[in-house]
């Protein structure tokens, strides 16, 4: 038995499910989640000490790959005066400004502490400012846990919203409407029917949970247009493409300015971190300024602040970085792509920079309910074979592919083989 095995048992026992989030979990692809004891570069090591190439990057944030010197000092040297205070620091000041800086789009920002937490409340704020109540999400787009935007994925435009989890009551998602990502038409008829009751309109501006599926063209203008026609808010969540596809994250990446941002972990260089801002007169309903209210006892946490301050320095005085992770991702992804035409392969390969998907489909993926035609039995073989061979994708069909500056060419070639042997001896 290995010691990812014999911790997994006790973890089942005091975890529910053996995990503390269920992206972690094997569930869908067999066998045990490997227990990671520490990472360098693009490379995880497990507690049986096997190295794997990592394709997660903790699910988004490492782009300048795992312990990089420059994170790691300035988290030290933070934590050395203390951890946690409870009172306002210089630091979430400068991070603040930084995240002004590289995304134009947002003139007022706040600090919280996670991707979900973000997403809540800037919802919140959209709804304080205009004062509305609905909001309409697209299937497919994952937006954290909390009640309101738990709704079903997969549901038809015209179904009313219901919750996607027990717990979750029909009364929290009411106002909660759905169209169909990539699908403008079906955004336009919720504001035919209803607009002058619409707060917000959320999306991510690339659908990275349900794989990688980019925004057809004109979709994210449409969106943009609509908002503007019958006075909504426009969100986009960031929290996977915030300062990933270029410093001003995806809005910058395809020229669309939304009025507020919602981004993740990644301002904090991987620690639990998150952030809402946009429009000033939209964030100055927030408290203690506005009636809107909001608050964290830990948001703005000073260890958190200084290893994003060390990554978005880092990725700000370095534009050549996105250019290299950039034209990375277009080299290895395409090259997927010549795999699966040369081979003649019933997959589907999507991507946008450094972010991408390999769909088990014959079926072209541009929603929600294309993706949801892979062959996830498939994609569970694939994905133990890669795991054997030393390479850790994420244990699921619909997550996407992660690269970082520290994937090396020989590295990414290595992967590439590793794919067409994969599928040589399926033939």
């Amino acid at each position: 038995m290995t010691r990812s095995e014999e911790i997994f048992q006790e973890a089942v026992q005091v975890i529910p499910g053996g995990v503390n989030s269920p992206v972690r979990a094997f569930q869908s692809i067999g066998g045990t989640p490997r227990f990671i004891k520490c990472a360098r570069g693009a490379y995880l090591y497990d507690e049986d000490d096997n190295a794997y190439i990592d394709f997660v990057g903790s699910w988004g944030p490492m782009i300048l790959g795992h312990s990089h010197k420059a994170v790691i000092e300035r988290v030290v040297e933070t934590c050395q005066r203390g951890l946690s205070f409870g009172a306002a620091t210089s630091i979430e000041v400068d991070m603040a400004k930084l995240v002004c800086e590289m995304v134009p789009s947002i003139e007022m920002v706040r600090m919280v502490n996670s991707g979900t937490e973000a997403v809540m409340s800037a919802v919140r704020a959209a709804r304080g400012f205009t004062g509305r109540d609905k909001i309409i999400k697209f299937t497919g787009c994952y937006h954290g846990h909390s009640d309101g935007l738990l709704v079903q994925a997969g549901s038809g435009v015209m179904t009313a919203g219901v919750p996607d989890s027990l717990g979750v009551t029909a009364g929290c998602t009411k106002d909660t409407l759905l169209a169909e990502y990539n699908n403008l038409e079906s955004a336009a008829y919720h504001f035919e029917r209803c607009g002058e009751e619409i707060a917000a309109v959320i999306v991510e501006p690339v659908a990275a949970n349900m794989g990688l599926v980019p925004p057809a063209p004109g979709f994210l203008h449409g969106l943009r247009k609509l908002c503007d026609d019958y006075g909504s808010v426009l969100i986009f969540d960031e929290v996977i493409t915030g300062f990933r596809l270029g410093a001003g994250g995806a809005q910058e990446y395809y020229g669309v300015c939304p009025d507020l941002t919602t981004l993740g972990k990644i301002i904090g260089g991987g620690m639990p971190v998150g952030a809402y801002g946009g429009r000033r007169e939209i964030m100055e309903m927030v408290a203690p300024l506005g009636g809107v209210y909001q608050a964290g006892t830990l948001s703005g946490n000073p260890v958190a602040m200084a290893a994003g301050m060390a990554q978005l320095t880092l990725l700000k005085e370095h534009k050549e970085y996105y250019q290299a992770l950039n034209q990375k991702g277009d080299w290895f992804f395409g090259r997927m792509e010549e795999i699966v035409e040369e081979e003649g392969l019933p997959c589907q390969v999507n991507h946008a920079g450094s972010l991408g998907c390999l769909y088990f489909t014959k079926q072209k993926v541009e929603d929600y309910d294309s993706a949801k035609t892979s062959d996830t039995k498939a994609f569970a073989e694939y994905c133990n074979y890669m795991l054997a061979q030393g390479i850790y994708l994420a244990p699921s069909q619909f997550e996407a592919v992660f690269l970082s500056l520290a994937h090396t060419e020989e590295i990414l070639q290595k992967v590439l083989q590793c794919i067409l042997t994969f599928f040589l001896q399926k033939v």
